[in-house]
């Protein structure tokens, strides 16, 4: 690497952080993370505080994510956070490391089938997982993974998506949305419902919007007011935004 080239990386990752470090909500964390996404040909992410060996559910350590209802379901349903391969190795690095979800399967477990949770991956277009370790200023451990069909990441990619990690992880801990007390996590279909509730449109309009059925649209938001302990869904708006869940 020429010195031109290291002087244009080290630009552009303090601009990265300086991006990140004006964030003030999760919902900017998300649509930065969407952004991160397109730019490097990626389809997904979750950021989540690393699970203890008891864990069940992966939802439950999950502070962000656009990874399909369908996945995370499945996910859960197979309590695959305590066999996944990734989650083991986790806890014995702080490397970035990538997997190839059929390989990651197939280390998982020898004695359950998980053919139907690689199934459902595979059909969204999750076949690579890019596992970044990272941790914030008090020591509290988790990791962000980046997912999709690309297979690699070149030197400066990974460079770059591991310093931006690093930087999504603490500027989460800086806005409190991962550790205070009371949190509530939503996915990123309830917080577009909900900022299209906030916008004045209804179930239907929404539904037309996502492409979704009104049934499922209505689904998440009944889900987004019992999270929010709202009486309704006006009210689950006006909490979501002094939550900063929505803009």
């Amino acid at each position: 690497m020429t010195a031109d080239e290291t002087s244009s990386t080290d630009n552009q990752l303090r601009d990265e952080g300086s991006e990140i470090a004006a964030l003030e909500t999760q919902f900017d964390i998300v649509r930065y993370m969407r952004r991160k996404c397109e730019e490097y040909g990626l389809k997904f992410f979750i950021v989540f505080n690393l699970p203890g060996f008891e864990a069940e559910k992966l939802s439950a350590y999950s502070i962000v994510s656009n990874w399909p209802q369908e996945i995370l379901a499945k996910y859960d349903a197979l309590r695959m956070v305590r066999h996944s391969a990734g989650i083991r190795k986790l806890r014995l690095t702080t490397v970035p490391f990538s997997y190839d979800m059929r390989e990651w399967i197939g280390e998982s477990s020898e004695q359950t089938d998980f053919s139907e949770l690689l199934d459902v991956m595979t059909g969204h277009g999750m076949l690579t997982g890019h596992f970044f370790p990272v941790h914030d200023a008090l020591g509290n451990r988790g990791a962000i993974v980046w997912g999709g069909e690309s297979p690699t990441l070149g030197r400066d990619e990974r460079l770059m998506l591991q310093m931006i990690s690093v930087h999504l992880f603490n500027r989460l801990a800086e806005i409190g949305a991962a550790w205070k007390s009371g949190q509530v996590v939503l996915t990123e279909r309830e917080i577009q419902c909900l900022s299209w509730t906030a916008a004045g449109k209804t179930s239907l309009e929404i539904a037309e919007i996502l492409g979704l059925s009104e049934h499922t649209v209505n689904h998440y938001l009944n889900q987004v007011t019992r999270k929010l302990e709202a009486v309704n869904r006006t009210q689950a708006v006006v909490k979501a935004i002094r939550r900063g869940l929505i803009a």
